[in-house]
């Protein structure tokens, strides 16, 4: 199974309640962002590229709360940085879960088997460990070597002692197809609990903004990955609504919901997206109120949203879509 059964019920109930509401604009996921420290330097990432005194700060776990509290997206996703670097993470989780959200406190891995002792397995919880292929290609992604060894460790650790864990792979411009299919085999080995996956976004202030991919580079590369998996080939475990994995290939045609995965930070309320540094919102009234999400998306013609397809502005829209009715059978296919 993907996509955990109680997670599915809750957050359709949660659609289609918002859908009776008459909310036109409503969030699934919230991007928590407790700091932007990390013990890495990803060439790809963003993040980190903040200056030293933002990287110094870090949330309270009221302050995680009350953004929770004010968005209501069921689903909270903790990436960072390197969430296992706030010294209140623990506190932070025990505190989400006990509000009935779906956490995934995404990692890096190196710190994760050292820190198990400061969580409970449940199904309201997941690891998340940040996984981008095989070790030599892995360690290449995250400039330094054994990292890739040591996050399959935490994952074996985690799983024995009870944990729901996920992987979360950004797949660039030059992964090899064949490559990535080991490495989906490799991973389904390890008894991982889904696997998620996503193109990398050219973040302004990456590094290296000279391997990330353009659209149609996209659906190539997806189609090529993907094949022995359409064709039921390959049964791998991926946590995604398969209407999503659809628009990866090119079978879908979506307009990204920006609002659907909205991100709280030290600096506020990103606008429009996590991915665009456009500036931050105190609240999440205004984010939605005064944002022109107009021009946002593919077909705005923003250039930054051009050549986009990352699942945070994506998989919203597949969500959506799944209350099609023609698109039902397909999108429950994920639950098992």
């Amino acid at each position: 199974m993907g996509v955990h059964i109680k997670q599915a019920v809750e957050v359709a109930t949660y659609i289609l309640s918002q859908r009776l509401q008459g909310k036109k604009r409503f969030p699934l996921t919230l991007m928590l962002e407790p700091l932007f420290r990390c013990n890495l330097a990803c060439s790809g990432c963003g993040k980190i590229q903040h200056p030293l005194e933002v990287l110094r700060k870090y949330l309270t776990p009221e302050e995680c709360f009350r953004a929770v509290e004010e968005c209501g997206a069921p689903i909270v996703a903790i990436p960072g940085g390197e969430p296992l670097l706030h010294p209140q993470i623990d506190e932070i989780v025990h505190g989400l879960v006990a509000r009935r959200k779906f956490v995934y406190l995404c990692t890096n891995g190196i710190l994760l088997e050292e820190n198990l002792h400061k969580f409970k397995p449940s199904p309201y919880f997941s690891f998340s460990v940040h996984l981008d292929g095989l070790r030599e290609w892995h360690d290449k992604c995250v400039d330094r070597k054994g990292v890739f060894d040591i996050a399959v460790k935490a994952i074996k650790a985690a799983k024995a002692k009870g944990f729901r864990v996920t992987t979360n792979t950004t797949i660039f411009e030059g992964a090899d197809p064949k490559e990535m299919q080991e490495f989906f085999d490799f991973v389904s080995s390890l008894g991982v609990d889904g696997m998620m996956i996503s193109p990398g976004y050219a973040y302004e202030w990456a590094p290296d903004q000279e391997h990330f991919l353009k659209r149609e580079q996209t659906r190539a590369l997806f189609r090529e990955i993907l094949a022995p998996y359409r064709a039921g080939q390959k049964k791998w475990n991926f946590n995604h609504n398969p209407l999503f994995l659809d628009f990866l290939v090119g079978e879908k045609d979506y307009e990204c919901t920006p609002w659907g995965m909205p991100s709280y930070s030290v600096l506020g309320w990103q606008k429009p997206c996590y991915l665009l540094n456009e500036g931050h919102y105190k609240t999440w009234q205004e984010l939605i109120e005064n944002t022109d999400w107009e021009k946002y998306g593919h077909k705005s013609g923003n250039p930054k949203c051009r050549d986009c397809m990352v699942h945070c502005g994506y998989e919203a829209t597949a969500a959506m879509d799944a209350f099609n009715p023609a698109n039902m059978v397909k999108a429950a296919s994920s639950l098992f």
